[in-house]
């Protein structure tokens, strides 16, 4: 007897529910996971992670495992990574990694592939981390690859790894997409700072270590270039606690031609990307970006940003970036700049031209920004283009009136010599930031080839020296136009490997052992 036709129409619903309930089961299910690699990858049988070492130095010690990703258009890498004297080989790219290399019907490599997350250095405690990345179009396999690629020593351990499909609405926003950047994170912002000897303290008298980024662009334009997706990538997933901001007073004041508003847009850019930070739990260095020395019109925005910031406790003031060829006394109070330079051992870092004009000093600067009632720690950078900082031990040290106190900004680059007396002398009686730090791949054209130093020796040296006396630091740069550079893009933020690994890994914990001063 024949099904009457009511019946048959449930019994499809059901199939159809059915099938689709089991389909996201089958979503669900992890693509891979620790025993899709072989048993014997395990540290042992009751120790539930992956564990690679180097063995022969240069020779290449990885763990192999194959997807089938037809079908999908996203994945989600998940693990937990730890890793020990993770030394590079004789190439950039000779580390620990993971390689994620996508295949075609063919076993042809299909590009664009995801970065491959790279480790150096030393991370004993097991951080978390997640990659999400499309799957490309004609992709039918995934090849993964845990790997001491060749490196010189090293061990590498993983955990908790899985990958799984995802919807592609969760990839990371495409570049230029600011709109989409949750700028209030809705978080408290940070304690106020305040100087107690060569320390940072906050309001509760726990001590305070700004590492971080510098996230520039705003000193050449009104809008900067993925200004805000910038920084919370920077605070988010390279784990930096303090941005440096540098801008322009021409912008602030609004006087680019182009600017038709008086500057108001890009004031309010300046006070989005303050609250991006601050309701994320990381602090800002609003950085006036000018070289030389100070005049008239940067003492006149001071009095105008301090006014504007002077409530935000997590809004440190650079007073000026670059001060050079000048004298310590003009440098703190104000004189006759001329349009001869000092020479000596500096180098010609910018191409700018040299005129004669009268300057207010920084400690105007620092008047200026206290004379609205701001009490925001101020940050103040030396001679030779904010490297020398060793006039404030030889009477040139500011007088903060009653602020919460000073850091002392040095910009440490490879044809820097004399760490000691430069900037290290100063942080035994005073709080010192590295404000711009890095190394490039390249010899800058007015670096003399004997001054010039191979990155991947410096980088981890000038970490190292960080780390031992706790300097403050925010290397430059947090993009690929503003050399050196630490990533090689505005999208996927992806470490340059001569500087932008060392960064990373020092933002999430490597430690660096080295004891060698230049």
């Amino acid at each position: 007897m024949p099904l009457p036709r009511s019946c048959i129409l449930l019994a499809a619903i059901l199939l159809t529910a059915l099938g689709s309930t089991a389909a996201v089961a089958q979503e669900d299910k992890p693509l891979l996971t620790l025993d899709s690699f072989p048993a014997s990858a395990l540290a042992s049988e009751s120790s539930r992670f992956l564990h690679l070492q180097v063995i022969q130095p240069g020779k290449m010690e990885s763990l192999f495992a194959q997807v089938p990703v037809a079908g999908l258009h996203a994945l989600e890498l998940t693990y937990r990574v730890r890793y020990r004297d993770v030394r590079r080989g004789a190439q950039p790219w000779y580390d620990a990694r993971i390689i994620l290399d996508f295949k075609n019907a063919k076993g042809e490599t299909v590009a664009p592939g995801p970065p491959a997350p790279n480790f150096t250095g030393t991370s004993t405690d097991w951080r978390a981390e997640t990659l999400r990345f499309p799957v490309p179009a004609g992709a039918t396999q995934l090849n993964i690859m845990p790997t001491l690629f060749q490196a010189a020593s090293g061990t590498l351990d993983l955990a908790a790894l899985s990958l799984r499909a995802i919807d592609a609405a969760l990839l990371p926003s495409a570049p230029g997409a600011a709109a989409a950047v949750v700028v209030d994170k809705g978080g408290k912002p940070p304690a106020q700072l305040h100087v107690d000897g060569n320390r940072l303290l906050d309001a509760g008298g726990a001590a305070v270590w700004l590492q971080g980024v510098n996230v520039p662009s705003l000193e050449w334009s009104n809008t900067g270039d993925n200004l805000l997706s910038s920084l919370v990538t920077a605070i988010e997933v390279w784990k930096a606690n303090c941005i440096r901001l540098p801008v322009s007073s021409e912008r602030w004041f609004g006087h680019q031609a182009e600017q038709k508003d008086g500057g108001a847009a890009y004031r309010a850019l300046i006070a989005q990307a303050v609250l991006a930070a601050s309701t994320r739990g990381g602090r800002i260095i609003i950085d006036l970006h000018r070289f030389r020395a100070p005049t008239a019109e940067d003492a006149a925005f001071w009095g105008a940003a301090a006014a504007a910031f002077k409530d935000d406790p997590a809004v440190i003031f650079g007073l000026f970036n670059e001060p050079h060829d000048i004298s310590w006394e003009i440098w703190q109070h104000g004189g006759d700049v001329t349009d001869a330079k000092k020479g000596g051992d500096a180098l010609a870092e910018n191409k700018e031209a040299v005129t004669t004009f009268h300057t207010p000093g920084i400690q105007a600067l620092l008047d200026a920004a206290r004379a609205t009632g701001a009490r925001n720690v101020i940050l103040a950078g030396g001679l030779d283009w904010s490297y020398d900082l060793s006039g404030i031990l030889d009477g040139h040290a500011l007088d903060d009136h009653g602020g919460n106190g000073i850091i002392y900004d040095t910009h440490v680059y490879p044809w820097k010599g004399d760490w000691q007396h430069k900037f290290l002398a100063v942080a035994e009686l005073h709080p010192v930031l590295l404000g711009e730090v890095g190394c490039d791949i390249k010899r800058y054209a007015f670096i003399p080839p004997e001054r010039f130093e191979n990155p991947y020796t410096w980088a981890p040296d000038i970490l190292a020296c960080i780390q031992r006396h706790h300097l403050h630091w925010t290397a430059w740069s947090f993009h690929p136009g503003a050399s050196p550079s630490a990533v090689s893009d505005l999208h996927d933020f992806i470490p340059t490997p001569y500087w932008g690994a060392f960064v990373r890994a020092a933002l999430l914990g490597a430690t660096f052992q080295s004891d060698k001063l230049r």
